[in-house]
């Protein structure tokens, strides 16, 4: 290559001139010698593989590379990466870790040794090159027999697993509004990835802040980044570190993959380029092609018709054509053409770009991240996009810096190339107007002597403005202010321009949007008497703030009003209990039982729902023992609750057989409308004990069953026929008995004292029984239905408890039921 002398300056010296073209020479031939020992040392290798599969000579290994090269349209620096990529190591016993390494024959008296150094950043170490580039050789081989994301994720661990310490890989695609679903992983357990099977798009998940700002994440601080991101893992420290890479490709990235590591500390520079070229490989099979020339071919003799394009763009962009050696290996790059906007360090411009080749005009290029990219997307047709980067360029003897972003799409056998110049100023007025743009505000300001208004681009959006129009005179703005705001606004620009005193006035101004909240903060500069000559400050939008500061207040009304409606509905049902439903401090002595009680709310609504007791004393001297339950809580199941408590005490004070008892229940809950579910239903148990021959008289209307307690056997009584009331008309009701003993205890029920959710009801009755048995052994049969209802910590329904006891009088012992009781215990 053919070096050119940078400027010197006009004037100079011969000698000068002379010396200034020696070193661009020597400089250029200096980084040409550096690439062909790295492409020299790859080849090599890659000849010492064929010899040793192949048991062939160098020269016929090396043909053999180039009849492939050829065969296959490959460059043979291309070739070489595959057939080292190809190479499969065995891992030592005990270990699926893949090494980076490829073992290398013996090399023949003309290999030439790859220079040693450090292989970090600043150091360009070839072997490790050529070695990164085997691994991406060896993925871009694998992705075209990967069918699915979780083949790319298991490719990508055994590739890059031993070179890289990733240990796990998840795949992430672009979902409808922007959420993630997880298409492949390898190296998580089923349990994480069902867990994590779908991102919501919320704030603090690092996959999705890569997806949004379309850089590579990398987390290398644990504690640091658990504060900041929702970690995936459990725990969360089981990968140290782990990096984020978004899949490149047309438009915004549809696709992100992860790669966590159980190693700690942060990931190296030439790591970071592997993952992200690896990535770059991915984005044809995630469905993020990268793009391409439609038909495969060449740019060939078509660089005036892409001028011409490049004539029409706004931003600076070059066309490169590739420079090969004899055996195919890129060793620079031409201009031939360029964008009338492009611009270089040195100030060259459009046409006078043309013609240039890279590594002459610009030689620090060579080895940098932004060389290695574009001869990844000449390889691969992966669109490259580098992070920002500085170059720096001696003209006229004065160093010149400047911070570039880089972009670079295959053509053909070319590259197009963008690139956009951070300058300071152009930063710091992007960022301006990112912040004026966040925070819905604007700064505006007015030249008191020259009457010159300055607005910036946020406040005509706030004031709903054509910019055509020009931004708005002191004067003119309190024709846009709301009438009511207009004293206090005025008053305030008073003092602003007359004393110089600083404002910060909220206000509101109508648009052809509606009624807009502002706040007007703004301070004067002062002349050497104090008189303001200048006023600048800002306009912030803060109608947004105040619609929910509105909407909060409005909610916190309504709360309130349903917190007062609820405690005074607690208020009435706590009244209706005492009335309706009175529970005794104490056990009842009737017709020769001991009868105690517990009644028990739920947690939750109020105090009072459907459950029911009653225990009586009947004109014959017997005694009758109901427990019921009303479906639903609130005042509507309390009053179906008092209609079939006193309308079953009534018709059985008058002698009517149990069985007619819950038929009539039956049709009255079906004639009788119920808010808002139409008729009611309920539950029921009932029992009519005759102390004469101790017999017990009982039926059911779908309740659970009543549990007798004999000596230390707890069995639940055989169930006669019976529906539930209000379900259905011709429902029919039939009666059963049992002889009561001295000593036995029969516990009547409702299902809050059994039923847990999720689970079948005869575990329940199960613990029931148990736990009954256990406290009557440990003789506390006295408060044996309390005892019971305060066992049951999580009351998510109402607990009513009747039991009754037949004082012992030694009467042996004798069989009621052969019901088998379920296992079980209450908590």
């Amino acid at each position: 290559m053919k070096g050119e002398a940078a400027p010197v300056g006009e004037g100079a010296a011969p000698e000068v001139v002379a010396l200034a073209r020696v070193v661009a020479r020597l400089r250029s031939e200096v980084v040409g010698l550096e690439g062909l020992a790295a492409t020299t040392a790859v080849v090599e290798r890659a000849k010492g593989v064929l010899m040793a599969q192949a048991g062939v000579s160098a020269d016929t290994a090396y043909a053999l590379l180039l009849e492939r090269a050829d065969r296959r349209g490959r460059s043979v620096l291309e070739e070489c990466w595959i057939t080292l990529g190809q190479v499969r190591v065995r891992p030592p016993q005990g270990t699926a870790r893949i090494s980076l390494t490829t073992p290398t024959p013996t090399p023949t008296p003309t290999a030439t040794p790859a220079p040693a150094g450090p292989e970090l950043a600043g150091h360009h170490n070839h072997n490790r090159d050529g070695e990164l580039n085997g691994l991406l050789a060896r993925i871009a081989d694998g992705l075209a027999a990967a069918h699915g994301g979780d083949d790319i994720a298991e490719l990508l661990v055994a590739v890059l697993g031993a070179a890289t310490d990733v240990d796990a890989v998840m795949i992430y695609t672009v979902a409808a509004a922007g959420s993630l679903d997880l298409t492949g992983s390898a190296g998580i357990d089923e349990a994480l990835a069902e867990q994590w099977h779908h991102i919501p798009p919320l704030s603090g998940v690092a996959a999705l802040e890569a997806v949004a700002g379309r850089r590579a994440l990398w987390l290398e601080d644990v504690e640091q980044d658990a504060r900041r991101y929702l970690l995936i893992g459990n725990p969360p420290d089981r990968w140290p570190s782990r990096a984020w890479v978004p899949v490149p490709g047309e438009g915004p990235p549809r696709a992100v993959v992860g790669f966590l590591r159980t190693r700690r500390g942060p990931f190296a520079a030439d790591i970071r380029a592997v993952l992200r070229r690896a990535t770059r490989l991915c984005a044809g099979p995630l469905g993020a092609p990268p793009p391409r020339d439609p038909e495969g071919a060449g740019v060939g003799d078509h660089t005036e018709a892409v001028q011409l394009v490049l004539d029409t763009l706004a931003g600076p962009a070059i066309l490169l054509t590739p420079l090969r050696s004899a055996a195919g290996e890129v060793e620079d790059y031409r201009i031939d053409a360029a964008a009338p906007e492009s611009v270089d360090v040195a100030g060259r411009r459009g046409k006078e770009l043309v013609g240039r080749r890279i590594l002459e005009t610009y030689p620090t290029v060579a080895g940098t991240a932004l060389w290695d990219g574009y001869l990844g997307t000449l390889t691969t047709g992966t669109r490259y996009e580098g992070e920002p980067f500085t170059y720096e360029e001696v003209v006229a003897g004065v160093p010149r810096q400047s911070v570039y972003s880089v972009r670079a799409s295959r053509l053909g056998d070319h590259l197009v190339v963008s690139w956009i110049c951070h300058d300071t100023s152009q930063r710091e007025i992007r960022r301006l107007a990112d912040m004026q743009r966040l925070g819905n505000l604007g700064w505006a300001g007015w030249n008191l002597v020259t009457d010159a208004v300055t607005w910036s681009e946020q406040v005509y959006a706030i004031f709903d403005r054509d910019p055509g129009r020009g931004p708005m005179p002191l004067e003119e703005l309190p024709s846009h202010v709301v009438a009511e705001d207009l004293h206090r606004l005025g008053a305030a620009v008073g003092r602003l321009l007359s004393e110089g005193q600083a404002v910060d006035q909220p206000f509101r101004i109508t648009t052809r949007r509606g009624i807009r909240h502002l706040r007007f903060v703004a301070e004067a500069q002062t002349d050497a008497d104090g008189a303001p000559v200048e006023v600048h400050g800002f306009f912030q939008d803060l109608t947004a703030q105040h619609d929910i500061e509105v909407a909060l207040h409005e909610s916190e009304r309504s709360v309130l009003l349903q917190r007062g409606m609820l405690q005074a509905e607690r208020a009435l049902a706590a009244r209706l209990q005492d009335t309706l439903l009175p529970i005794p401090d104490q056990s009842l002595e009737l017709a020769g039982l001991c009868v105690d009680v517990a009644y028990v709310p739920s947690d939750s609504g109020i105090n009072v729902g459907g459950d029911w007791y009653s225990a009586i004393e009947l004109p014959d001297e017997s005694a009758l023992f109901v427990v019921g339950d009303v479906a639903g809580h609130g005042l509507a199941a309390v009053g179906t609750m008092a209609q079939l408590r006193f309308t079953t005490k009534g018709m059985t004070v008058t002698g009517s057989p149990l069985p007619d008892v819950l038929r009539r229940l039956n049709t009255l809950l079906l004639h009788t409308e119920s808010e808002p579910s139409g008729s009611a239903t309920a539950t029921m148990v009932m029992a009519r004990y005759r102390p004469w021959d101790r017999r017990l008289i009982w039926v059911r209307a779908g309740h659970l069953p009543p549990l007798l307690i004999r000596g230390d056997r707890a069995q639940f009584l055989d169930q006669p026929q019976g529906a539930l009331l209000g379900a259905a008309f011709e429902a029919s009701y039939e009666q059963a008995a049992v002889d009561l003993l001295p000593g036995d205890h029969l516990l009547f029920y409702t299902d809050g004292l059994v039923e847990e959710p999720g689970e079948d009801i005869e575990a329940g009755l199960g613990r029931l029984a148990r736990t009954a048995a256990r406290l009557l052994r440990q003789g506390r049969g006295e408060t044996l239905a309390r005892t019971l209802a305060a066992l049951r910590t999580a009351r998510r329904d109402d607990i009513c408890v009747l039991h009754v006891h037949v004082p012992d009088a030694g009467a042996p012992d004798e069989e009621v039921s052969d019901s088998k009781v379920p296992d079980g215990d209450l908590p």
